[in-house]
């Protein structure tokens, strides 16, 4: 029988196991309660920590059993895994059926059951991502067994050359000349960064302002689906968008202004970009902005303030954290795109101060080293992973640095309030 066809009986099952135990537990409890005698829960929470006895046990051991299957390599039958698991369940029924007494907290067994599955997501989350880590610091630490961490960090030059003939036992045709020198890289990731920062923080930040403290609630509810569709658009579109219009745009008024620009520039995928992550800025701030207690703002109205310094000297600083944490949420996004660069600003490493000039990202590298017919084993593959980690740690300090200014932000507001 194929496992499809398994997995639907034992949805099956497993579901009709519940209704059984659920009414047979209401039931129960219903008659206990009708005899006069006082219960610690009602009915229906017994008949629910019947459904838990009886379903949760048995999705455990089939998850646990998928767990050892697809990743451990387990050779587990799954007709016998799933009919273990409704064995599971049979004798859960009869465990929850048995708790079912007036001495019995079913209320507090629920709520400590749903504790445990809430802290079970919570460490899904962290070892997902301690995995991640893991993964690539493990492959980055042999990349830099073939190159040296030092020259991958300060090097100026990024020439992957003929690296793949290394992995191969061919090294002297050409692989001993490859340069991974991170720092064009890096350089063009910031660039662009900061050029659609320039644009994002600016005008999502003044369309927030506008939003919550001047805008008619009819055009605050036109103006505000409308401006977050843009956070919906693919960002294909937005590398097309950059590459046939904007791109143009930017070469002809450099040519008018007497510059010489290349059509795959820096300045194209930044607009593009800062356009793109506008919503995130917006939206947040929109809503910390709205957060601000309105005695806040009327105090500072009464002593004489006006609307435009209520906001400066009030509202805005007291929104302020919540603004850096938009900002840097913005800014880890900028840094992680790649279809726009792509499109728009090449896939040259160029270590450049000239925006005009066409350049690249890690993230764009990343892509190009993992894609197409290298070898896995090849420095050049091997590079992506200590991009990764090197761009992890960008983004975790930059996270730092965000943590830090926000308690000092919000101490200073508070000390100012006293």
């Amino acid at each position: 029988m194929q496992t499809n066809h398994l997995l639907a009986m034992f949805s099956g099952v497993l579901l009709l196991l519940g209704l059984i135990a659920f009414f047979l537990g209401r039931a129960k409890a219903a008659r206990v309660r009708a005899n006069g005698t006082a219960m610690y829960a009602q009915p229906d929470q017994y008949a629910w920590f019947a459904v838990v006895a009886t379903a949760g046990p048995a999705i455990t051991v089939g998850a646990v059993g998928a767990f050892l299957m697809l990743l451990l390599g387990a050779n587990i039958p799954t007709l016998y895994l799933l009919a273990g698991s409704l064995v599971i369940a049979a004798i859960g029924l009869l465990v929850g059926m048995s708790q079912v007494k007036p001495d019995f907290h079913a209320r507090q067994a629920i709520e400590r059951v749903i504790r445990w599955v809430l802290v079970a997501a919570a460490m899904i989350s962290i070892f997902t991502t301690f995995g991640i880590l893991f993964s690539i610091i493990f492959e980055a630490l042999r990349f830099f067994q073939m190159h040296s961490f030092w020259d991958f960090i300060t090097g100026t030059v990024w020439n992957p050359g003929a690296s793949f003939l290394a992995a191969a036992g061919r090294a002297e045709e050409g692989g001993s000349a490859a340069q991974f020198g991170s720092v064009p890289l890096f350089a063009g990731t910031f660039m662009i960064t900061g050029i659609a920062m320039l644009v994002a923080i600016p005008v999502g930040l003044l369309s927030a302002i506008y939003m919550a403290e001047f805008a008619p609630q009819r055009v605050r509810t036109l103006a505000k689906p409308t401006l977050e569709v843009l956070a919906g658009i693919p960002t294909v579109v937005y590398g097309f968008f950059a590459a046939i219009t904007v791109a143009p745009i930017i070469v002809n008024v450099a040519g008018a202004l007497g510059l010489d620009a290349s059509f795959n520039n820096a300045i194209a995928p930044g607009l593009v970009m800062g356009i793109m992550i506008i919503p995130f800025i917006s939206s947040l701030s929109d809503d910390v902005i709205n957060a601000v207690p309105d005695s806040m703002r009327q105090g500072s109205l009464a002593l004489g303030m006006t609307k435009g310094e209520t906001i400066r000297d009030v509202v805005i600083p007291a929104a302020l954290p919540g603004i850096i944490s938009a900002s840097l949420l913005a800014v880890s996004r900028a840094m992680g795109e790649t279809m726009i660069v792509v499109m728009a600003a090449g896939m040259r490493p160029n270590l450049t101060a000239n925006p005009l000039e066409d350049m690249t990202t890690v993230t764009v590298r990343i892509v190009a080293a993992l894609t197409g017919d290298l070898e896995f084993e090849s420095a050049e593959t091997l590079s992506a992973f200590a991009l990764g980690l090197v761009l992890f740690a960008v983004t975790l300090s930059l996270n730092l640095v965000s943590v830090l200014m926000i308690r000092r932000f919000r101490e200073k507001y508070r000390v100012n309030n006293l």
